[in-house]
C-alpha cells in the first residue's frame, strides 16, 4: 500500500483513491497478481483478471475480432515506485501478466484513464493498439475519458 500511495501522490493514480486499497488491488475475477522487488524493495505491482463490466477493453477487443469477452484477461493495477522508473519494471510486469494471459489462451487487453499519458506511451512503447478512447461515467459528477489497448497478436 506504501508504494500506491506513493504513486497515488505524485501521479494521480488510482485517480481515486480507495477506501481499501488493499482490497482495491485484489478486486475482481483475478488471474494472477505479480510484485516486483528491487534491491530488496518492493517496487511494483500488476494483476490480470477476467473483465469486469466497467471494462471497454474487452469488448472492444471481442467485437473486432468476432469472439466473446471471455478470451481476454484484463492487465491491471499496473504502477511502479517513482524511485523505481527507468530499470524496465513497468515492461517486466506487463511481460508477466501477458505471458500469463497467453498461457491461458486469453488475449490481454488493457483500459487507462486518457490523462495517464506515461502509462499510454509505455504501452505503445511496447507494441500495444489503441483500439479506442470512450467516454465513462464514474459516477454522476465524474466523466474520464479512457483509451482501450489490445497487446500486439
Amino acid at each position: 500500500m506504501r508504494v500506491l500511495a506513493e504513486v497515488h501522490a505524485r501521479d494521480g493514480y488510482p485517480v481515486n483513491w480507495p477506501d481499501q486499497p488493499g482490497e482495491w488491488l485484489s478486486r475482481g475475477p483475478l488471474l494472477g497478481s505479480w510484485v516486483a522487488e528491487l534491491e530488496g524493495d518492493l517496487v511494483g505491482h500488476v494483476s490480470l483478471s477476467q473483465g469486469g463490466e466497467d471494462d471497454m477493453a474487452p469488448t472492444l477487443w471481442s467485437e473486432r475480432n468476432g469472439s466473446t469477452r471471455g478470451m481476454t484477461a484484463v492487465v491491471s493495477r499496473l504502477f511502479v515506485a517513482p524511485q523505481a522508473r527507468g530499470h524496465r519494471i513497468g515492461a517486466l510486469l506487463i511481460g508477466q501478466a501477458v505471458e500469463e494471459a497467453r498461457r491461458r489462451g486469453l488475449h490481454p487487453v488493457l483500459d487507462v484513464v486518457a490523462s495517464d499519458t506515461a502509462a499510454a506511451a509505455l504501452y505503445e512503447r511496447l507494441g500495444w493498439e489503441l483500439m479506442a478512447t470512450v467516454e465513462q461515467q464514474w459516477s454522476p459528477h465524474q466523466t474520464v475519458a479512457i483509451r482501450c489497448y489490445a497487446a500486439p497478436s
